[in-house]
């Protein structure tokens, strides 16, 4: 069973805590992480990008010169692709980009990017994180615990004080456990949590609470 060091907000330790096997000891799968990755940014994406063709454009419905005699090269419309105002050649159209991906797909890779980040040493888990809505306070609790790089804070939704002392903070992004993701993961170089957020993430993610779904 792996176990993990707890930290207290000023970077002094607190003891440490055992985390469950199916959900933070799981093997690295690269492969499966990148479908889930690419599926969840093209869900992101709109496809709400739209232009005319030649046949949608107004106008043009005269020949602009005859056909011969003029040196000129033939032309049917002056809203054919080549001309100022034309059509655009196979426009891009409202589209739908999304990707299905299954439940237990998507299980399978967040558990396996929460286990990476727990056997790269980059996942620090605090007692709590007990802080006023002020940039100052969570910037202090960042320094104590010397994380300098990008750093993702998960915690249970609620937590609105640490959300909004966080939002200033150009390295800190921040998730609820409820709606993390597999991008949220692997995109940051270092998760930052709480015991009560190991915990939800535990009882989302065990093998008997997934099998029950």
């Amino acid at each position: 069973m792996p176990t993990i060091k707890i930290y207290k907000q000023d970077g002094t330790e607190a003891g440490t805590m055992d985390l469950d096997e199916s959900v933070f000891g799981v093997e690295y799968n690269e492969p499966l992480i990148h479908q889930v990755v690419v599926a969840q940014m093209a869900n992101a994406r709109q496809g709400t990008k739209s232009t005319l063709t030649r046949t949608e454009v107004r106008g043009g419905g005269k020949k602009p010169w005859r056909q011969k005699g003029t040196g000129n090269a033939r032309q049917g419309s002056i809203r054919a692709p080549q001309w100022k105002g034309g059509g655009v050649v196979f426009a891009p159209k409202p589209r739908s980009f999304r990707q299905k991906v299954n439940k237990l797909v998507r299980i399978n890779a967040i558990t396996s990017a929460l286990s990476a980040k727990l056997s790269d040493g980059n996942l620090i888990v605090l007692d709590k994180l007990d802080i006023e809505p002020k940039t100052k306070q969570m910037a202090a609790v960042l320094k104590a615990l010397k994380i300098e790089s990008r750093v993702l804070l998960v915690l249970p939704e609620g937590n609105g004080n640490a959300l909004r002392a966080s939002g200033n903070i150009q390295q800190v992004r921040t998730a609820a456990c409820e709606t993390l993701g597999v991008y949220d993961v692997v995109a940051n170089a270092v998760m930052l949590t709480t015991v009560d957020a190991i915990k939800a993430l535990e009882a989302k993610y065990t093998a008997k609470e997934v099998a029950a779904q």
